[in-house]
């Protein structure tokens, strides 16, 4: 009797201060930092800081502040936070790297279905397949098909293992089956990959359009397709490109997206009010301005939600992890 009345009194008190914790948080005298695991002024620190200030009215105007915490392909964050104190103060924001880091990584330092609370998917950005202003092609059909006959004399850039750029090569070149890889150069960074692409001296590039548009538009580049499932109707430049799946390359959908995540064991009623004020950002007309800004599209639909943001990573591992494995496209 005396065990169940101590048990039952230590159950009791945890409840009360999980209340309490949920009731308090945000804490008036400790902000909220949202740690971004890639270094200032890139595009998931320019997200980042637009979330973070869409946040701040509906909880309560509670300072929320933006950690850098750059290193290893993001890793070095994200294992950052999934190390935290899990009281709703220390988030990660993080890109598909949240789904691609199990494969690219042998040796990771956390598991991303188990590490994290999940709160819900922001963004994504479309990605465009490009080819230097000298190949001989305007339409995407002539371009694989210059491609394939080509194949193990041409190349593909990409702006780092792991980075946008080389997932979506790596996705491509996977669903078309070329007979011969394409030889593959690495860049340290979208600029310097983007400015051989201009110049001629690689001849195919696969990227986010917050990198591309400007390009395409000022016709320094070639686009042929877009890799979403449907055709980006509403976006000016884009809106008459084909998709992948239109031109034959059946459920290629690839989008860079960003999510926000929490600590493994961060109380419930936290994870409600934090998942409250992710919805209330996605909403905020001003957040949406400066998303289309950066070419992003804000997510409306149920992957806003907890459970489906988690159940929408799983399948994006199940995806990236064989066509990774398969490039032995490893990072450590």
């Amino acid at each position: 009797m005396t065990f169940r009345r101590t048990f039952l009194a230590l159950a009791v008190g945890a409840l009360a201060s999980t209340s309490v914790l949920a009731q308090e948080f945000p804490a008036s005298n400790k902000p909220i930092s949202i740690v971004v695991p890639f270094a200032a002024g890139g595009p998931t620190d320019r997200v980042a800081r637009d979330l973070a200030e869409a946040m701040r009215k509906p909880l309560g105007g509670i300072s929320i502040t933006v950690e850098n915490a750059a290193g290893a392909g993001g890793t070095i964050g994200a294992n950052k936070v999934a190390k935290a104190k899990n009281d709703g103060h220390t988030l990660l924001l993080w890109h598909i790297g949240m789904a691609s880091s199990p494969a690219l990584y042998r040796k990771l330092p956390f598991k991303p279905l188990e590490d994290f609370e999940y709160l819900g998917l922001v963004n994504e950005v479309p990605m465009t397949l490009l080819g230097k202003p000298q190949l001989p092609a305007n339409t995407y059909r002539d371009f694989e098909n210059y491609i394939r006959a080509n194949a193990g004399k041409l190349n593909i850039a990409h702006a780092g293992l792991g980075s946008a750029s080389h997932i979506c090569g790596l996705m491509w070149q996977s669903a078309v089956k070329l007979s011969q890889a394409m030889t593959t150069i690495p860049f340290g960074g979208t600029a310097p990959a983007m400015t051989n692409l201009i110049g001629g001296q690689v001849d195919v590039m696969c990227d986010q359009t917050t990198n591309t548009t400007s390009q395409i538009e000022a016709g320094r580049v070639k686009a042929f397709a877009v890799t979403t499932a449907k055709p980006l109707s509403g976006h000016k430049l884009l809106k008459d490109y084909p998709t992948l799946q239109e031109m034959g390359l059946k459920g290629f959908d690839l989008t860079i997206w960003h999510g926000l995540y929490a600590p493994k064991g961060t109380p419930e009623a936290v994870l409600v009010k934090l998942n409250d004020a992710v919805k209330a950002a996605l909403k905020d007309a001003e957040f949406i301005k400066k998303q289309e800004g950066l070419g992003a599209i804000v997510v409306t639909d149920k992957r806003m939600n907890r459970a489906e943001h988690k159940t929408f990573v799983a399948g994006e591992i199940a995806k990236l992890k064989p066509v990774i494995e398969a490039a032995g496209a490893f990072a450590d």
